[in-house]
């Protein structure tokens, strides 16, 4: 696969420290990839480097092959973006805003427009003023101005933020269809990780503005197993049932009176039968798979995201 965006030893020094240091991504044609980390990690300042908002500190990026430069207007034209929240000029209608957008990139399709603006469901509201709508119609908004033009690569910082259930997935119908029937390749961060689970093919993890990793989705699943959970107050007898009584080793003691056991000789219902035999208090047992919120909290050590 054509790889579209390469950075190289990206960093961005600010007063009192490295907002980004040396951070080498790698974003193929028509893929969608994940980016995530804490709150502060810098995702949304690599954002800002790749689409020219940010001048880096050190390092570059490659875009197609080529070396972009504060001078790369003909490169951004081929991007879309949303990098925090859209902006528009709320007196103005969501058709007249997109209108300005389309003089601005030179892109004169008027129903590039329209199509935009049926892909977001926003057909009914385009003479409505943007001082009108909700958040999560500006972010809708947002999204139909960054893909009108065609942009081969569209970026998004927290796309989904403030749409209901159903709006989000609708949105991610719409991301898939963009990368699986246009070709679109899409970077996107988010602090919703189910979402990007169902929808990236290659996640990028940042923390401190190091990038931690950077792997396939699928790689991420096909080695994340199924185990049975098993929540306690009695953790020291648990252990003793597990270890002496069913013979198992493949468990981890969690936090919060938790124990994953991964050996697949033992059964919920064997499980359970030893533990009460054994008077060991039991809140609750279930049979759970490893998603990609289990391995991002493994790989940055539990702190949070957002």
């Amino acid at each position: 696969m054509t790889v579209i965006l390469r950075t190289r030893n990206l960093s961005k020094m600010y007063k009192g420290g490295n907002s980004v240091s040396s951070v080498n991504m790698t974003i193929r044609q028509g893929e969608i990839y994940g980016f995530l980390g804490p709150n502060g990690a810098g995702k949304t300042t690599v954002m800002k480097m790749i689409t020219n908002l940010v001048k880096p500190t050190e390092g570059e990026i490659e875009f197609f092959g080529e070396v972009m430069t504060s001078r790369s207007y003909e490169m951004l034209k081929r991007m879309g973006s949303i990098i925090e929240y859209p902006v528009f000029y709320d007196k103005l209608s969501a058709r007249e805003n997109l209108l300005l957008h389309a003089e601005y990139m030179g892109y004169y399709n008027r129903q590039a427009i329209d199509d935009a603006m049926e892909l977001v469901k926003l057909r009914g509201v385009d003479k409505k003023p943007v001082k009108e709508f909700s958040l999560g119609m500006k972010q809708r908004l947002g999204i139909a101005r960054a893909v009108m033009t065609k942009p081969e690569l569209l970026i998004l910082d927290e796309p989904i933020n403030g749409l209901d259930p159903v709006g989000i997935k609708e949105l991610r119908d719409v991301f898939r269809m963009l990368s699986r029937e246009y070709g679109m390749t899409l970077l996107i961060s988010s602090h919703i990780l189910g979402e990007i689970e169902q929808i990236a093919d290659t996640i990028g993890v940042i923390r401190g503005g190091v990038l931690l990793e950077e792997m396939a989705m699928d790689s991420i699943l096909s080695r994340n197993t199924e185990y049975i959970e098993l929540v306690t107050n009695s953790v020291s007898k648990a252990v003793y049932v597990l270890e002496h009584k069913l013979h198992l080793s493949n468990f981890k003691v969690m936090d919060s009176g938790i124990i994953r056991i991964y050996d697949e000789g033992v059964s919920q219902h064997e499980l359970n039968k030893a533990l009460v035999v054994e008077d060991v208090e039991i809140e609750s047992i279930s049979k759970n798979k490893h998603t990609l919120e289990d391995h991002f909290i493994s790989l940055i050590g539990g702190e949070g995201i957002a």
